[in-house]
C-alpha cells in the first residue's frame, strides 16, 4: 500500500478529523513563506506590536508595507489542497482547520468562517485594538494611499490594525481554547505545510498524539514531529490531498 491509500485509509476510518495548516499550503498558491528567501521577514525587520502601540511613525510603516506587499496575496486562490479540506468540511468528516496562516485561503475555498481557527489572525480586514470593531481594508487604502491618513476606529476612536497577530503580540486566547478542544477531541490530526517550530502551536499534534488520535504530516520538508507521526509524506500537499479525497 503507498502513502497515499494509506492517507486515504486514515481519512476514511476517522470519526472526526483536524486539519492543521501552515505556509506549505500556501506556498502552492504563489503566496510565498515569510520566512523563506523572498519573503517578506528577508526584506523588513517586523514591527513589532509595542512599537506599533507607541509610535505613529511604526504605525505608518506597517501600513506602507501591507499595501506595498499586498498584491501577491490578493491574486492568489485556493489551490487544490484548501478544495480537498473544503470537502471534508462539507461531507462533515473535518470539524475544524487550525491554521498558522493569514490569508483567507480555507474561507475562500467554501469553509465556513466558522470552522476555521486562525491562531495568527487574518491579513484581509482589520480591526480595532480597543472595542473590536472590524473595518474593511479598501476604505483604510483609499485614505491611506490618498493622504497618509492612519485608520482609527469609527466606533470608538481606538487604533486600527490589521486583524493579525504581531510579534509581541499575545496569542488570541479564545482560538487558542478552541484549537485546544478540537485537538483533544479528534481521532485523526493532519498536519498540511507546517515546519512545526513556531509554539505554541506547535504543540498541538503532541497533545493529539497523547490523546490517541492518528497523526499525519504532510510537509514538503522533514519536520522534528515527524518520528512521532503515524505516517509522513515528504510531497506537495494539493496533488497528495487531491487524490485522497477525490477532488481537483
Amino acid at each position: 500500500m503507498d502513502d497515499i491509500e494509506r492517507l486515504k485509509e486514515a481519512i476514511g476510518s476517522a470519526r472526526r478529523i483536524v486539519a492543521f495548516t501552515g505556509a506549505g499550503i500556501s506556498t502552492e498558491s504563489g503566496i510565498p513563506d515569510f520566512r523563506s528567501p523572498g519573503g517578506i521577514w528577508t526584506r523588513y525587520q517586523p514591527i513589532y506590536f509595542d512599537d506599533f502601540m507607541a509610535s505613529e511613525e511604526m504605525r505608518r510603516e506597517s501600513w506602507r508595507r501591507k499595501f506595498a506587499t499586498d498584491e501577491t496575496m490578493l491574486q492568489a486562490g485556493p489551490n487544490a489542497g484548501h478544495r480537498a479540506l473544503a470537502k471534508l468540511v462539507e461531507q462533515g468528516r473535518m470539524s475544524a482547520i487550525i491554521t498558522q496562516n493569514i490569508d483567507g485561503l480555507h474561507q475562500r475555498s467554501g469553509v465556513p468562517d466558522a470552522t476555521v481557527i486562525e491562531l495568527h489572525g487574518n491579513t484581509t480586514y482589520a480591526s480595532c485594538l480597543d472595542c473590536g470593531h472590524r473595518h474593511e481594508l479598501e476604505p483604510i487604502r483609499k485614505a491611506f494611499l490618498g493622504s497618509g491618513k492612519l485608520p482609527l476606529c469609527e466606533k470608538c476612536d481606538g487604533i486600527v490594525k490589521t486583524a493579525t497577530i504581531s510579534f509581541g503580540q499575545a496569542m488570541p486566547e479564545i482560538q487558542m481554547a478552541r484549537a485546544q478542544d478540537e485537538t483533544m477531541n479528534c481521532d485523526l490530526f493532519i498536519v498540511l505545510g507546517s515546519s512545526l517550530v513556531v509554539y505554541p502551536a506547535a504543540g498541538f499534534p503532541h497533545i493529539a498524539r497523547r490523546k490517541g488520535a492518528k497523526l499525519v504530516i504532510v510537509n514538503r520538508e522533514a519536520t522534528d514531529q515527524d518520528d512521532d507521526a503515524d505516517l509522513v509524506i515528504h510531497a506537495e500537499i494539493g496533488p497528495t490531498m487531491s487524490k485522497a479525497v477525490g477532488v481537483n
